[in-house]
């Protein structure tokens, strides 16, 4: 397959105004100026804009059947109220949630997404692999986390105590989860990390001995951190210590480690969380949606910390759009850092190339290059609503969503056009309808 025509954005390297890609199988074999001097099936891109696929690097898949509750509470509240509808969920809840949530992704540029699920109820069934399975139905590369939560109402924390999991029974399941999906080939389409949900729902011990799981069967950690100030308030009164030094004395900072949301944090923590090499997913809409704060993304990437951006789950951010993701990111920043925070390029690096840093895979995706995986976004720009703007990737970022004229997953076609073609989306809106309706009878 040969793209040519098309205003080239590597990310990594350099832009090419009228340039081609050439991809063989699920790899890019060639990329360059003009048309590409080999043969093979032609796409016409001419008032397109090729990008890498992005990077989603934090959510809650089947958060998509549970949107428009809670709309005006804070975090506390907005959990207090979700949880009852959480405890419903089951194998059929969630895997139509996460193949709505994936399809949306998809429309929005996003080829790799990282899901962080934490809620098992007792009779819900094989949760974890509905979402996987949902994941290989769309066709998107999957970075499934096992989460997990151990420390409920009575013991403390904020959960309601049917929803949390013991913890022997949670370190098992994680290990299954590694040793029946993990794949840590180099082209993989599933990978797993272990993810306890937050200081507030798990216990110290279960931090402690799920980091010591991971590190020894060699795969990633993930798990919220400083996103509120109720948080910093709760570590401090708990621990005696703030949120990320609570997580930092039980072995959770470094390289095989990231933060979802990290907005509250202090210079010498930004500083902490660049020296360890740690990770941040960045998430502008639910953050301002649950006015959380805004995360320092200037800063940590200028300390050396690992950036990429997260839509979340659905329930903080009913839109569920990466590209949305990006352009917040950028004008959130530039709010509170000035107008040279962020360029419109350090947004597309962060949906990019920082999204694969964030997931150990910058190696293999992120970024449009020869022997990399073929996963492309290649945006039409040339309507109303983007052909006069002069910089095609300020098109893509400040204005209005474009066309999607084709996503590319490891060489194979997820949209053609604006529409996805390997799920039938007006059928699994009806069904992420009922299945909403359902989740609300269970909870009342």
């Amino acid at each position: 397959m040969i793209i040519e025509g098309v205003h080239v954005v590597t990310v990594t390297g350099s832009e090419f105004r009228d340039g081609h890609v050439v991809v063989e199988g699920n790899r890019i074999t060639a990329v360059g100026p003009g048309p590409a001097p080999v043969p093979g099936e032609r796409i016409d891109a001419r008032g397109c804009l090729l990008t890498p696929g992005f990077v989603n690097t934090h959510n809650h898949l089947y958060q998509w059947v549970t949107r428009g509750l809670a709309v005006d509470a804070t975090l506390f509240e907005w959990l207090t109220t979700l949880y009852p509808v959480w405890a419903g969920i089951d194998e059929h809840a969630v895997h139509t949630g996460a193949t709505g949530a994936l399809a949306q992704l998809a429309l929005t540029g996003c080829t790799t997404a990282a899901d962080h699920h934490y809620v098992f109820p007792r009779e819900g069934g094989d949760v974890l692999g509905a979402e996987i399975r949902a994941a290989a139905d769309v066709g998107l590369r999957f970075h499934a986390t096992r989460g997990s939560m151990d420390l409920g109402r009575k013991d403390g924390g904020l959960p309601p105590d049917h929803v949390v999991e013991d913890r022997d029974a949670i370190l098992t399941a994680s290990a299954e989860a590694v040793r029946r999906w993990h794949d840590p080939s180099p082209d993989a389409m599933l990978r797993i990390a272990l993810a306890p949900c937050s200081p507030f729902s798990v216990t110290g011990s279960l931090m402690r001995e799920s980091a010591d799981l991971a590190r020894r069967l060699g795969v990633l950690m993930h798990t919220h951190l400083a996103e509120t100030v109720d948080e910093e308030e709760f570590c401090r009164e708990r621990f005696g210590c703030s949120p990320l030094e609570y997580v930092e004395s039980l072995g959770w900072t470094g390289e095989d480690v990231w933060f979802a949301h990290g907005i509250h944090f202090d210079d010498a923590e930004v500083k902490k969380v660049g020296a360890t090499g740690s990770g941040v997913a960045h998430c502008p809409s639910s953050n301002a949606r649950l006015g959380a704060g805004i995360c320092r993304t200037r800063d940590l990437r200028d300390a050396g910390a690992r950036v990429g951006l997260g839509v979340d789950g659905a329930a903080s951010n009913e839109a569920g759009s990466l590209l949305e993701e990006a352009r917040h990111a950028l004008l959130f920043a530039r709010a509170v850092g000035g107008p040279t925070a962020l360029t419109v390029r350090d947004s597309l690096e962060l949906a990019t190339i920082g999204g694969a840093s964030v997931l150990g895979r910058a190696n293999e995706i992120g970024s449009i290059e020869p022997g990399k995986l073929a996963d492309l976004a290649l945006w039409r720009i040339d309507g109303l609503g983007h052909a006069d703007v002069a910089d095609p990737v300020a098109a893509l970022v400040l204005g209005s969503p474009p066309p999607l004229e084709l996503l590319l997953v490891d060489g194979r076609p997820v949209v053609e056009r604006d529409r996805v073609v390997t799920v039938d989306t007006s059928a699994v809106a009806r069904e992420c309808a009922a299945v909403h309706e359902t989740l609300l009878e269970k909870a009342s």
